[in-house]
């Protein structure tokens, strides 16, 4: 698809240059985002063990949908779960934390992003971005308890019987939302199960998991502050339940973007790529990165 189709359009110009990869390698899936002098390539498969190997197999699918090869990229930049093993001898390379590449992405998606929520397989996070330059003003995670994850969720479809890309579709047919009071994900998984024992809907049930969830994700907001517009990224932003869950607990729209937002931090890491190409950015090792979230 052409640049101009997806990104936001004062932002196209930074972006017409060189040939750069941003690849993301969360708890479920690897992402993988090529821009290339006015395209941009999308590319997602399941994690695999070896972060290196997602990589590989990632890669491979960009280049046969684009014709390119791994010589022919001027940069890459990993980010994700797996960042720190990846490694690429012969093309200049650097790792950037998923909280900055998720924020540069959602700029350049929507350049109005002042908040994004992130949702994915091991952690949720809420961040503050700043709109004139994409930068991460503050952010917080909730990285202890499984609750308000993508894990969470899949846990919950395997109670419910169904399949975890189903649990949006059934949530947004409930008639009533369940209670679920808990925020302790072994006490919540317990009211699911007393639930189901006592006939209640599915669909309701699948319901109150998801306004429970955007309740904890609102507690994130309250501690850094919420501004619109506000953008829905990472594993979970698919699911429609959790996103109409969002608009009811938070009361405003999510923000519309043109690209699938599961691509958001490859994105972002494609961003970063392409900017260290034309600046001649020097690879440094992953530590230093590490301590520098932007």
């Amino acid at each position: 698809m052409k640049i101009q189709d997806v990104i936001a359009p004062e932002l196209v110009p930074d972006l017409i240059d060189a040939k750069a990869v941003g690849i993301d390698i969360g708890s479920r899936a690897a992402k993988a985002v090529l821009l290339n002098k006015g395209e941009i390539f999308t590319a997602i498969i399941p994690s695999g063990i070896s972060s290196q190997e997602s990589a590989k197999e990632v890669l491979e699918e960009l280049f046969e949908k684009s014709g390119l090869s791994l010589d022919d990229i001027d940069y890459i930049v990993g980010t994700g779960y797996g960042r720190i093993s990846l490694s690429f001898e012969k093309t200049p390379n650097e790792v950037v934390t998923e909280i900055s590449c998720h924020a540069m992405g959602a700029h350049y998606l929507n350049s109005n992003t002042r908040t994004i929520i992130d949702i994915g397989g091991q952690d949720s996070k809420a961040i503050k971005v700043d709109p004139e330059s994409g930068k991460v003003l503050e952010f917080i995670m909730n990285d202890k308890c499984a609750a308000g994850t993508g894990r969470f969720l899949e846990k919950v479809a395997n109670l419910l019987d169904i399949r975890l890309e189903e649990l949006g579709d059934v949530a947004v047919k409930a008639t009533t939302a369940s209670l679920i009071s808990s925020q302790c994900v072994v006490f919540a998984e317990s009211e699911v199960i007393s639930l189901k024992a006592k006939g209640e809907k599915r669909e309701n049930i699948a319901a109150g998991i998801h306004i429970a969830t955007a309740r904890r994700i609102r507690n994130l907001l309250n501690r850094i502050g919420m501004e619109p517009t506000i953008i829905f990224s990472g594993g979970v932003s698919n699911n429609i339940g959790m996103k109409l869950a969002l608009e009811e607990v938070l009361g405003v729209k999510i923000g519309e973007t043109k690209l699938d937002t599961t691509f958001g931090g490859a994105l972002g890491a494609a961003i970063y790529a392409h900017k260290y190409a034309l600046s001649g950015h020097v690879a440094v090792s992953s530590q230093t990165v590490l301590q520098a979230v932007n």
